[in-house]
């Protein structure tokens, strides 16, 4: 039986939500390390592995789910500012995708070092952007300044947040790919395609 062309994967289906349980989970689990959090690097691997859509998807849903349920309170500016820029990362997690083959990965080590390197600079810069645009809306919702939001934002907590999820990009997005598409069925499986 022929299956229409918009019949939904169920493979990226289930993926989404297990790597969606996966990031509230461990946000949760990280609630005490402020601004310490795997959530990033989830979303970012989860479109390097699935795609821009399905990337953005796990962001968006992890917020709504996280978001709703913060033990560090609800303020709707704030949830809708956090919902809408984590995709930043699924997307262009799914974009590098497309310049990054993850064959270079068995590469010889300076490669990988090279690769976890670059992993690493790219979290750096997509938290910058997200932090940026967060602070901007925090600076908004509390009547201050935005400039000062901004410098007070990166000062205090900004910092600590690229420093971190450098470091996790950096170690941990070859691990989890690598993991990932073995789980999926290896080479023989195209876990980006749309």
């Amino acid at each position: 039986m022929d299956y229409p062309p918009y019949t939904v994967n169920s493979r990226k289906i289930a993926a989404v939500s297990a790597l969606t349980a996966l990031s509230i989970g461990s946000n949760y689990a990280m609630i005490s390390l402020h601004n310490v959090k795997l959530m990033d690097l989830i979303v970012f691997v989860g479109g390097f592995c699935f795609g821009p859509v399905a990337g953005a998807l796990i962001g968006v849903f992890s917020w709504v789910i996280y978001g709703s349920l913060n033990p560090r309170g609800f303020l709707l500016p704030i949830w809708l500012a956090t919902m809408f820029s984590e995709p930043i990362y699924g997307v262009v997690g799914g974009l590098v995708r497309r310049g990054v083959d993850p064959q270079e990965f068995k590469a010889f080590k300076q490669q990988q070092v090279n690769t976890s390197i670059f992993f690493g600079v790219v979290g750096l810069f997509l938290t910058f952007i997200y932090d940026l645009i967060t602070n901007i809306v925090f600076g908004l919702v509390n009547n201050m300044s935005v400039l000062f939001a901004v410098i007070f934002g990166f000062a205090t907590l900004g910092l600590i947040h690229m420093a971190s999820n450098a470091f996790f990009f950096g170690i941990g997005c070859i691990p989890m790919i690598t993991a990932i598409t073995r789980i999926i069925g290896g080479e023989n499986y195209e876990a980006s395609k749309e």
